[in-house]
C-alpha cells in the first residue's frame, strides 16, 4: 500500500493568514484568534482535499541556523515574524494536535531542512509527499513522487509543471539560483548575470560544474563572470541548497494521521 504524507510549511500558512487578519483587525487579540481559526479550518480542508495517510505541520524555531553562521547577510532585511504572533504559535500547535496532527520544530533547524528531509525519505521509500507551501524553494524537490501544493491558489506544481515554466529540470534549480542569487534571502550569486543569461548558461553546460570546467572565454563574456565571481556562485549554491540528512528521532509511522471526531 502506497502513503502520502502531508508536510504543511507551518509558518507559511499562518503567516500570510494573519497577515489578512492583522490588515482588518491591527494587532488585537481578535487578529490572534482569528487566526486561529482560519488556520484550523484551512488544517481541515487540506485533509479532507489530500486525504493522506501521515501528516506533520513543520514550524521554524526563528533561531539562527548554520546558513547564518555560513553567512552573517543570509535572510538579512528580511520582516521578522510579527512577536504578538509568534506567542501565540504553541496555542496553534495545540489546536492543531487536537486536530490529530504533530507539529515539529528543532533549535538547530530550518523548517525547510527538516521538510526536505521529510520528503526525501518517503520518495526514496517510494512513497508519496505532497508540500504545502508557497516557497518556490521546495521545486528543488520535485520528482515522481513529491510535488507542491499552494493552499491559497488551490494549485498544485510538479517536476513538469517546473521544466515547462522555467526551462530548467529540478535538479538544475540549485545552480540556477547559484547564478542568479535569491534577493529575498540577501544571498548574492554572479553579479552582472540575471535570469536569462543563467537559464541560457544552464542549458548551454547543464551544470554550474559544468559551467567552472570550461575553459576561460573572453569571447563569453557571461562564462567569464561565473568564473570571475566562482566564490559567490558556489557559496549560493550551498546556502540554496536543501539538507535532507537531518536526524529526525521519530519514524514514519508516529505521523500515521487518524481523523478526530
Amino acid at each position: 500500500m502506497v502513503s502520502t504524507l502531508l508536510i504543511i510549511d507551518a509558518m507559511n500558512l499562518i503567516r500570510r493568514i494573519y497577515a489578512v487578519q492583522d490588515k482588518q483587525h491591527g494587532e488585537t487579540t481578535t487578529a490572534l484568534i482569528a487566526t486561529q481559526t482560519t488556520v484550523c479550518n484551512a488544517l481541515k480542508k487540506l485533509l479532507n482535499i489530500h486525504q493522506p495517510t501521515h501528516v506533520i505541520c513543520v514550524f521554524d524555531s526563528h533561531t539562527p541556523s548554520w546558513r547564518h553562521q555560513l553567512y552573517p547577510s543570509y535572510k538579512q532585511g528580511r520582516k521578522p515574524i510579527p512577536a504578538f504572533l509568534k506567542q501565540d504559535l504553541g496555542k496553534i500547535q495545540d489546536l492543531f494536535f487536537e486536530m490529530g496532527v504533530d507539529s515539529l520544530v528543532t533549535e538547530s533547524d530550518e523548517a525547510d531542512d527538516l521538510i526536505a528531509t521529510l520528503a526525501d525519505k518517503m520518495a526514496k521509500q517510494q512513497q508519496k509527499c505532497i508540500i504545502v507551501s508557497t516557497d518556490k524553494g521546495f521545486y528543488q524537490l520535485l520528482n515522481s513522487q513529491i510535488i507542491i501544493y499552494d493552499y491559497f491558489q488551490n494549485s498544485y506544481t510538479d517536476a513538469l509543471r517546473v521544466k515547462n515554466k522555467m526551462g530548467l529540470s529540478a535538479t538544475q534549480l540549485c545552480d540556477y539560483w547559484a547564478i542568479t542569487g535569491i534577493s529575498s534571502s540577501a544571498i548574492k550569486g554572479v553579479e552582472g548575470i540575471g535570469a536569462k543569461g543563467a537559464l541560457a548558461l544552464l542549458q548551454q553546460f547543464q551544470s554550474l560544474d559544468n559551467i567552472l570546467k570550461q575553459p576561460a572565454n573572453e569571447q563569453d563574456k557571461r562564462l567569464t563572470k561565473v568564473h570571475q565571481f566562482q566564490e559567490d556562485a558556489l557559496l549560493a549554491k550551498k546556502l540554496v541548497t536543501l539538507q535532507k540528512e537531518i536526524t529526525l528521532g521519530f519514524n514514519l509511522k508516529d505521523l500515521r494521521y487518524t481523523q478526530t471526531t
